[in-house]
């Protein structure tokens, strides 16, 4: 016959299963470790390759009092075939860059509880996603329009194939090819998936510092805490 749970052991197995939630659940509210750059590199889509973008996303977090965390540009850059002297590279994907999160901005609210969740129902928008300062970013309406970030990234955070150049050649070029875009407000001129996403809206016009304005940016990029 089994016995009956004593009401001292039921409590105790519910304030430890409301505990374990607890935990498992990010808080609403931390310090940062999310922002929208406040500057691009000034040269387009030249930002020095990736290593450039993460310094400058980790100088800028560093002037805003963050530098203690190890700070990622949110970019992806397509795989390279092999040829007769060189290998080929695998893609580098923007998502695997960023470490696991929870991601808050500069006034602690919190963007995204993990990976899976800033892809699918995060809380970026013209009102969460500020710039390191704290500051809202310019959007569709405002100007200038800067909604245009530069990711180079696929919706779910993965790389395009190397057919197309989709990151102005591995984030290194002011001339040549163009760079996917995502719009930090989630609005375009239709009410389109495309025009509402946040990472992967269209390529721009250009890699030129002009070209990133003309569509609608400056260059900008999303910056997350690895750490």
């Amino acid at each position: 016959m089994r016995k009956t749970p004593a009401p001292l052991t039921l409590a105790l197995t519910a304030a430890a299963g409301l505990l374990l939630a607890a935990c498992a659940t990010p808080p609403s509210t931390g310090p940062m470790s999310f922002f929208i750059s406040s500057a691009g590199s000034g040269k387009g889509g030249d930002l020095g390759g990736l290593a450039g973008a993460d310094a400058l996303c980790q100088k800028l977090a560093a002037a805003a009092g963050a530098g203690n965390k190890t700070w990622r540009a949110y970019l992806s850059v397509p795989p390279t075939f092999a040829t007769a002297t060189t290998p080929a590279v695998p893609a580098i994907n923007a998502r695997d860059r960023i470490g696991n999160g929870p991601w808050h901005n500069a006034k602690g609210v919190l963007i995204a509880r993990d990976v899976a969740h800033l892809h699918n129902g995060n809380n970026l928008g013209k009102e969460t996603a500020l710039d390191e300062k704290g500051a809202v970013v310019k959007g569709r309406g405002d100007t200038p329009n800067e909604h245009d970030i530069l990711t180079g990234s696929r919706a779910d955070g993965t790389a395009f194939a190397p057919q197309q150049d989709t990151t102005c050649k591995a984030w290194t070029s002011s001339t040549d090819g163009s760079a996917i875009v995502g719009h930090h407000d989630r609005i375009g001129p239709l009410p389109e998936n495309w025009a509402k996403s946040w990472n992967f809206s269209h390529q721009s016009a250009g890699c030129s510092q002009e070209a990133l304005v003309r569509t609608g940016g400056s260059g900008r990029m999303y910056c997350f805490a690895g750490n």
